[in-house]
């Protein structure tokens, strides 16, 4: 790394600068998948996508196919999806359920743990050739789970997962801690890209203090509509959770299916919904019910994944392909015994405020194609500011930016490692 893709830290003076070369340079991308997708572990998936054994699934992480699936014993797997024959893709599905895989080009069949099980003309191969080692497909290194988020690391050796996860794991709890009986995953897969840097996705995830101004027509919407919002205001804080993760956790004006009631829902739905609330207490304790039920979070888990734990919850990843262009594929999670209303609102604002086409998500993806095309302006405009906060007193708020310098401080260390 050069000066020029170095960060500027100053706490004494509460400066804190991003180079720009770090959202355009060509060489800091491909040093970012040296250092960070390639060395740190990548959400792969929920265990309620596999829900049986035979289950399986194909994702793109870090530019590599990768066949997730569980076997007949339940055992989940994640294997890299290309045949050791000639390279062809093993699974072309985008998910189903099948015992064993096939590849289209020359037959040959794997098991759901990558073993070759057969192939046409097996006379014509040496003795022992079915069971040579370098003729399975290949198990990505590591696999791990925390709860039901399975992740996966392309380096063979590091920090396990729980020490990775550091006390970004305990808010992971606290989303499966929604249900009794255990969160699924709803719905398809939101599937989107945005012509800009994959970190200007990561600091607008949990960006507080952009939603007055960039997301002013939602604002606006909810207190036209009737009942939409209650009475809380916005108010929160900013947490470093170490290792790069961070998030910001606030009150919110707008109902939570969880045990949040906003007037639009009803009597009916108040008493659904305290009844919720009063079953969290009972499992959980004051604290954490009113923690789940009362508070939003917005978390990145870093490198690339997004929990939004607000008026719905959305799980959400992003791989960049250029220094200006990314893909994000999103998903909603929600408790497995929720009722057919509550699952109707959750979905409504799982679409209307985070979906490709609600109110915030056009409104982001613009601002970060816009901050891309501004990088091109070069001369002295060399860095972004990001220091709201840095010397506040009593700590930072959900507004200020404390969390964005914790992801671009493990940014820095990472990609410095792998320079020196």
């Amino acid at each position: 790394m050069t000066a020029q893709t170095r960060i500027i830290a100053d706490q004494a003076r509460g400066k804190f600068l991003v180079p720009r070369k770090a959202f355009t340079d060509q060489r800091v991308f491909e040093q970012e998948y040296d250092a960070i997708f390639n060395r740190c572990w990548l959400y792969l998936g929920h265990a309620s996508e596999l829900p049986e054994p035979g289950s399986f699934l194909t994702r793109n992480v870090a530019r590599r196919p990768v066949l997730f699936t569980r076997d007949r014993e339940g055992t989940f797997h994640a294997l890299l999806n290309a045949c050791p024959h000639r390279g062809a893709l093993v699974c072309r599905e985008r998910h189903g359920k099948s015992p064993a895989f096939m590849c289209m080009y020359h037959g040959w069949v794997f098991g759901a743990d990558g073993h070759l099980m057969s192939l046409p003309g097996a006379g014509g191969y040496p003795k022992g050739f079915k069971t040579d080692p370098q003729k399975q497909m290949v198990p990505v290194p590591r696999l791990e789970r925390f709860g039901d988020f399975f992740f996966i690391n392309f380096a063979k050796d590091g920090e396990d997962l729980a020490t990775y996860l550091a006390d970004a794991g305990d808010y992971l709890k606290l989303v499966s801690e929604h249900s009794a009986s255990g969160m699924q995953v709803v719905g398809g897969t939101q599937e989107y890209a945005i012509r800009g840097n994959w970190k200007l996705l990561a600091e607008n995830s949990f960006d507080g203090y952009h939603a007055a101004c960039n997301h002013s027509t939602y604002l606006e919407y909810l207190q036209n509509a009737n009942g939409a919002l209650g009475s809380t205001p916005l108010a929160g804080v900013a947490r470093d959770l170490k290792n790069g993760h961070a998030l910001v956790e606030y009150s919110a004006p707008w109902g939570r299916p969880v045990a949040n009631w906003v007037p639009l829902w009803g009597e009916e739905g108040k008493r659904e919904i305290a009844a919720i609330y009063a079953a969290l207490v009972q499992r959980l304790g004051d604290e954490r019910a009113d923690r789940i039920a009362h508070k939003n979070r917005n978390m990145v888990i870093f490198p690339n994944l997004v929990i939004n734990d607000i008026m719905a919850i959305t799980i959400r990843t992003f791989f960049p392909t250029a220094p200006n262009y990314m893909e994000i594929n999103a998903w909603a999670l929600a408790p497995r015994e929720e009722s057919e209303w509550l699952r109707k609102y959750r979905l409504y604002n799982f679409t209307e405020f985070l979906g490709p086409g609600g109110f915030a998500t056009p409104d982001d993806v613009e601002a970060i194609e816009k901050c891309q095309q501004g990088y091109a302006a070069g001369g002295e405009a060399q860095y972004n500011d990001i220091s709201k906060g840095m010397l506040r007193e009593g700590g930072a708020s959900f507004d200020d930016e404390e969390q964005m310098r914790a992801f671009w401080v493990e940014w820095d260390r990472r990609l410095a490692a792998v320079e020196a």
